[in-house]
């Protein structure tokens, strides 16, 4: 059986990245843009990432590098790219009429089986996909950047989506090795948004009010919290870290309160506070694009390692 086929449109960073994911699970991929340079530099891109994945013994999938890069190629041609496809997933700009005019080009030649989905980490579903006839077949499946080194997707309906996209999507993101979650209506920033602004902000007032320097608050991150947060979440961490859930309830639910009702606004990210953080981060990594690609690099190698990782517990 020929592989399924999925379309990405646009081959920037995470376009580039989803399409190496998909092959990773072997589907066929037409990577859609419509500036033939781009294209050529992303399939050189993820060439070149592939076969150092594959010599680290970090690639996706059981296909070899050669074997999936051959699943891949580009197309400047929106007719074209989408024949025969079962899934498209956009990557354009975060801009809601870049987004909308794409959808609407979509709209007018796809037939009633092929899934079109947005991997838009800010716009509802509403604002992208309301009007349009085949809004039954649109979802939201937001990925965290990059979705190739960390798997979780949000998948965000239209009040309109059917059930049945929600669920092929579901099944779609599961074979590529992602690890979608539902949620059952939209909301502002989704789930995971809504939790990281959730920590940025505090995280904020507590550098503002001069209680910990920037690069302490990071490591109440990378070697607190976060450590554990990379394998159980919150809800399972208050289970673990009592006699279960209630028992966590009953012991601690005064002190969170009363830490909670300390909280300050929602801070405005500017100003002096803004000046003493950017200034920390560029001691470790200076804002040119030399030392943040290097960096880059270094978290995806990082990401990866974890991911590999992860998946060795879960198999033991």
């Amino acid at each position: 059986m020929e592989p399924a086929q999925v379309v990405v449109i646009g081959s920037g960073i995470i376009g580039r990245s989803w399409a190496m994911v998909f092959a990773g699970g072997g589907l066929r991929v037409k990577l859609y843009d419509v500036v033939q340079p781009q294209i050529t530099s992303a399939l050189e891109y993820i060439s070149k990432e592939m076969k150092e994945l594959e010599k680290s013994g970090m690639l996706k999938g059981t296909l070899s590098a050669e074997k999936q890069l051959s699943l891949i190629s580009g197309c400047m041609d929106l007719k074209t790219a989408i024949e025969g496809a079962v899934f498209i997933q956009e990557c354009i700009p975060e801009k809601l009429e870049l987004k909308k005019e794409i959808f609407g080009q979509l709209d007018l030649i796809v037939n009633n089986d092929v899934i079109l989905s947005s991997s838009t980490s800010t716009l509802l579903p509403t604002k992208l996909f309301t009007g349009l006839k085949h809004v039954k077949q649109c979802i939201v499946a937001h990925p965290v950047n990059p979705p190739y080194y960390v798997p979780l997707v949000e998948l965000v309906p239209h009040p309109e989506t059917e059930p049945s996209t929600m669920d092929k999507t579901h099944a779609l993101m599961k074979k590529v090795g992602q690890s979608p979650i539902r949620l059952t209506k939209e909301i502002d920033g989704f789930a995971l948004n809504r939790l990281q602004y959730a920590v940025i902000s505090e995280a904020w007032r507590l550098v503002g009010e001069g209680v910990v320097s920037p690069a302490d608050l990071d490591l109440v991150m990378s070697d607190g919290l976060g450590m554990r947060y990379a394998f159980i979440g919150p809800f399972e961490t208050m289970h673990l870290n009592a006699e279960g859930m209630t028992n966590y309830c009953e012991k601690y639910r005064g002190g969170m309160i009363h830490v909670l009702k300390t909280f300050g606004p929602v801070p405005d990210f500017s100003g002096e506070t803004e000046q003493k953080i950017s200034q920390a981060m560029s001691e470790k990594t200076p804002a040119d694009p030399e030392h943040l690609k290097a960096r880059r690099a270094w978290r995806d190698e990082c990401l990866m390692g974890l991911a590999k990782l992860k998946k060795q517990m879960k198999s033991n």
